[in-house]
């Protein structure tokens, strides 16, 4: 229990916290039952299982990549308000 405290008190100094004795106590209790349950994930024998990135396949939902109908320049540019050389012109925004 005391490594607990000087490992709250660590964490608290880095983390620029003020803890009372009282509250050292409790998460120092409360840091005992988190290590303990992570000592639990340790238990399973786990010898045959693939490492995963995810718990489930993760399927691509983009579309196919096709060839399709497209503006010409003279429509793309029509409505532009101001165009030279078949291109768009637009404000400088960098000085």
């Amino acid at each position: 229990m005391a490594e607990n405290r000087l490992d709250i008190r660590y964490v608290a100094h880095l983390a620029r916290l003020a803890l009372t004795p009282d509250e050292e106590t409790k998460l120092s209790a409360q840091l005992g039952n988190i290590l303990g349950y992570i000592e639990k994930l340790k238990q399973p024998d786990v010898a045959g299982v693939e490492p995963t990135a995810h718990a489930v396949p993760l399927i691509n939902v983009t579309r196919p990549d096709a060839v399709g109908v497209s503006l010409s320049q003279e429509e793309a540019l029509r409505n532009a308000p101001a165009s030279a050389s078949g291109l768009f012109i637009v404000p400088k925004i960098v000085e």
